[in-house]
């Protein structure tokens, strides 16, 4: 019998025994004989599950072992491993948990493959996942399973989690029929339904991390639901930044070699690829370390991130700018991408505005004046912005702006404050209770550099049209003290259409007061029909209390233009509804 119907014949005991010895000498002095290791792997797999002694198996692994820990039948050894179905059968599984390999070998034979992975999230985008990158996905699992290789684990450990990090993202939405499984590996009965890509990346990678310690980074992820969100399509980003804080707060030494890993990573594959390292790294840049990097890898690569036609990385690159700008050597490097990031405010994207806008919050004190300008007109421009979170930030950003205005160019910005004045006033009555309150504060600063002192009422939290003799008050002062600046009723009229019932109400009741405490000359000269005709449209609003204001507001714009001169005053809101200031 020769040597390989020995191995093709393993179902007697005593021919198991023979054949356990056998390959282990086969394996021993195969140095001149290349061509066989192939056949003998094809065998070994193939009988691998009807050999029932502990001993042969043993030898078996050994055999594996000893082929696989030798460089130049490494590639030979995995493939033969990787291509059969997963998830692997207990036979196969067992080989890779038990490796018996020496020190020197292991890192050698994880890297081949991680490589074997690797090489697929380089290679250009296929209509179906390669079916390697699948089996050496669930092959890492297994080894780390095992944990005979923990050694060479630990000194892989950034490659390995970027890896598989990779992979999740580029199983997430398939089944195994997005797969290009081999001809012939599975039968139709074989395929479990519930066998995803994405389950494989996922075992492996919370493996990789109890396997290495990183207990508490794990612990993080799963108490933040930050499995379900790196396996999400929409969610998977939010995943790699937990994961990322998690490592950088708990194993920080650790954090910055997957930084300096990043670096030359994040310009390759594709925008899976590229996604999620630059979305790792984004968020290790408040690590002190980052400083040391050369600008050319964060701030020069943040500004083409800006101009990106993907918004995922226009996000990334201002989340990036924000990590860095905490960091004030950065500063004066981020403060040459300004343009990039005022720009950012017109973007649709929400999180991209409020992005850019808490990096401007960061720098607001050290712009140059043109720079200043330029933003606090597009913040303008968000004033009311149906996204509260970007109408109340841009509040707060202007507000900033304001302030750091020195005292040579307050001349020059005078006009965009007086305009500002009615939005952040009719906003102080806006049904979010926190955008309100920042209006208030923020008219308070733009008082301040008119050097006006604020009627107490402007504080008051109850709504104008429950407190009319307040209202009043208030409208007496702003009519005063912008009269030949602005025109203040205009401005008021255009908000009589907002979407928001309160802001509509109070530009209306504002309207009414005004006509009735400006000079009722000055109202004849710019004529009235304007404005009656845009207060007709609000008496058919199903809002009974905005019905009765702006019928009493006409009522006040009729008699204004037929008196040459405010009459006696009288609280007229109070009298129409029939209900008291009190």
């Amino acid at each position: 019998m020769t040597t390989f119907d020995t191995l093709k014949n393993l179902k007697h005991p005593c021919i198991q025994r023979s054949a356990g010895e056998l390959l282990l000498t086969l394996a021993k002095n195969t140095e001149s004989q290349f061509e066989k290791v192939p056949e003998i792997m094809g065998v070994i797999c193939a009988q691998l599950s009807i050999i029932s002694q502990p001993r042969v198996r043993q030898q078996i692994i050994n055999t594996v072992s000893l082929f696989i820990s030798r460089p130049k039948y490494t590639d030979i050894v995995l493939s033969f491993l990787l291509c059969h179905p997963v998830p692997y059968n207990r036979h196969l599984a067992e080989v890779w948990r038990m490796l018996a390999v020496e020190l020197p070998s292991t890192t050698w034979i994880l890297w081949r493959l991680l490589r074997k992975l690797q090489k697929c999230h380089n290679e250009p985008a296929q209509e179906k996942m390669a079916y390697v990158a699948v089996a050496a996905t669930d092959a890492l699992y297994e080894v780390f399973l095992g944990n005979r290789l923990r050694a060479a684990t630990f000194r892989l450990f950034p490659q390995l989690l970027m890896t598989l990090l990779i992979q999740i993202h580029h199983s997430i939405g398939l089944t195994m029929s997005d797969v290009d499984i081999p001809s012939g590996l599975y039968t139709e009965q074989e395929v479990p339904s519930e066998v995803t890509p994405l389950c494989f990346a996922m075992q492996a990678t919370k493996t990789l991390l109890l396997r290495t310690c990183c207990l508490q980074e794990f612990n993080i992820m799963e108490k933040n639901k930050g499995w379900a969100l790196l396996g999400g399509k929409d969610g998977h980003l939010q995943g790699v930044f937990l994961l990322a804080n998690a490592l950088l707060e708990r194993n920080r030494l650790l954090a910055q070699k997957v930084m300096y890993l990043l670096v030359p990573l994040l310009n390759r594959g594709n925008d899976k690829h590229k996604l999620t390292s630059a979305g790792f790294f984004v968020e290790l840049l408040r690590s002190p370390v980052a400083k040391r990097l050369p600008s050319i890898y964060s701030v020069a690569r943040f500004k083409d991130w800006l101009q990106d036609g993907n918004h995922l990385f226009r996000i990334l690159g201002l989340r990036g700018l924000y990590n860095l700008v905490g960091h004030q050597e950065m500063r004066e490097d981020i403060k040459s991408l300004l343009p990039y990031i005022v720009d950012s405010l017109r973007e649709t994207d929400e999180k991209i505005v409020l992005s850019a806008i808490q990096i401007l919050l960061q720098l607001v004190r050290t712009m140059d004046f043109t720079t200043l300008a330029a933003m606090t007109r597009t913040l303008f421009s968000l004033f009311g912005d149906v996204r509260s979170d970007v109408h109340h930030f841009s509040v707060t950003l202007f507000g900033a702006a304001i302030k750091s205005v020195k005292n040579p160019d307050k001349k020059s910005i005078e006009n965009q404050v007086l305009d500002s004045l009615v939005p952040l006033l009719l906003y102080s009555q806006d049904e979010n209770d926190a955008v309100a309150e920042e209006s208030r504060r923020v008219l308070t600063i733009c008082a301040q550099f008119l050097k006006w002192k604020l009627p107490q009422e402007v504080y008051s939290k109850d709504p104008w049209h429950i407190k009319p003799t307040e209202a009043g008050t208030i409208c007496r002062f702003f009519e005063k003290k912008c009269k030949g600046k602005i025109n203040i009723l205009e401005q008021t009229l255009t908000y009589s259409k907002n979407p928001k019932l309160p802001i509509r109400r109070s530009a209306v009741l504002f309207v009414g007061l005004l006509s009735k405490y400006m000079d009722h000359n000055e109202l004849r000269r710019m004529g009235t029909d304007w404005i009656e005709d845009d207060l007709r449209d609000q008496l058919c609003d199903p809002e009974p209390s905005l019905c009765i204001i702006t019928s009493q507001t006409l009522l006040l714009v009729q008699m204004a233009r037929a008196e040459p001169k405010p009459k006696q005053r009288v609280n007229w809101l109070q009298k129409f509804m029939g209900r008291s200031s009190a």
